[in-house]
């Protein structure tokens, strides 16, 4: 019996991560669920939020906009849209962020430039709750 879960998260810039874990937390489109060694085969659609990495003692917190999960007998592959890893977040610049896109949301003259404004607004926030969390 094998302890330890092969797993590799892909972005489409690059491999952020690839190895031998313990297990996964994975914000599934249809809730959050664990990926273990020897789990299930499985393939679903990932929404946005925070995966966890367990590596012995240690937790690693990567954010995620979306893409697919795909569990086989080799492990776990996620293809994700776009990753960010929490640790290299400063809370403050963050914090900033989030108060100038709520300025542009509200500068904005077109239906465009609002919707595109009101999108990052949506993404900062998103990353703050995963960043608190």
């Amino acid at each position: 019996m094998t302890d330890k879960l092969h797993f590799s998260l892909v972005s489409p810039e690059k491999e952020l991560f690839s190895g031998e874990v313990d297990n996964v937390t994975v914000p599934g489109s249809e809730g959050d669920f664990g990926v273990y060694p020897l789990h299930m085969p499985v393939m679903t659609t990932i929404r946005p939020g925070a995966i966890s990495i367990i590596e012995g003692d240690n937790e690693r917190r990567i954010y995620i906009r979306g893409g697919f999960a795909d569990v086989t007998a080799e492990g776990l592959t996620i293809l994700a849209e776009e990753a960010v890893e929490l640790a290299d977040i400063d809370p403050a610049k963050l914090a900033q962020d989030i108060t100038d896109a709520k300025e542009d949301v509200s500068d904005a003259k077109t239906d465009e430039k609002k919707a595109n404004a009101a999108e990052r607004l949506e993404y900062l926030q998103a990353l703050s709750t995963a960043l608190s969390a």
